[in-house]
């Protein structure tokens, strides 16, 4: 089988997305501490081994002081209006420091269980210019999981400036887009999605009891 030619030779830059204002946790969530580390540490240590060099998209930069020689930089496009807008300042950043990468990988800084083969199926998913991959569980997407185009940048920059709604799913349903599905984490606790995320002290008092389960399988 022969590898599609719009499927880059090159990993792509990693990107983590921490430039949202952590308005339900009530504090900076990359600075959050779980199993005795920031949260950041656990995402930018999962994300590493699958990318060529990674960054974070941080408009306040609280905390990251705990995730040295990491390169950080705030949204190209000001007024916090949404996680797109980290995803175009990645996707310029790549542009800047890995230029022969054709994409940017992003994940989220409060979802510290994704797959640690989350960037090679995305990119293997990728069979045409300008496809968005996108990882799914349980039949429901996640949107800022995904494999982007940095020839995108322009015309994301541009739709940023123009749709009052600045919805992720709007961006992505306007090109191809590559599904791909990933299985839930199999626990003696029961099923885990692998996406699960942080948002409240709640969330986080079950992720601190999930940990040790997941670090079991993966041993």
């Amino acid at each position: 089988m022969s590898t599609p030619a719009t499927l880059s030779a090159h990993l792509p830059r990693g990107v983590v997305l921490a430039g949202g204002r952590s308005l339900r946790m009530g504090s900076d969530k990359a600075a959050v501490m779980l199993g005795g580390k920031p949260l950041v540490h656990h995402v930018i240590e999962r994300l590493a081994p699958q990318t060529a060099g990674l960054s974070v998209n941080s408009n306040t930069a609280t905390g990251l002081e705990f995730a040295p020689g990491v390169p950080v930089f705030a949204d190209t496009v000001p007024g916090y209006v949404g996680p797109m807008a980290g995803v175009l300042s990645g996707m310029r950043n790549a542009a800047r420091h890995l230029p022969v990468a054709s994409h940017v990988a992003t994940v989220p800084t409060d979802t510290p269980f994704f797959p640690q083969n989350l960037v090679a199926r995305l990119q293997a998913a990728i069979t045409e210019p300008d496809q968005i991959a996108v990882a799914y569980s349980a039949g429901i997407m996640h949107p800022v999981f995904a494999l982007w185009s940095v020839a995108l940048a322009d015309e994301l920059e541009h739709w940023l400036l123009t749709d009052d709604k600045r919805r992720v799913r709007g961006f992505i349903d306007r090109h191809p887009v590559a599904k791909v599905d990933f299985p839930m984490i199999e626990t003696v606790d029961g099923p885990i999605d692998p996406f699960f995320n942080i948002n409240t002290p709640a969330d986080l008092e079950m992720a601190e009891r999930w940990l040790p389960l997941i670090e079991e399988i993966e041993r």
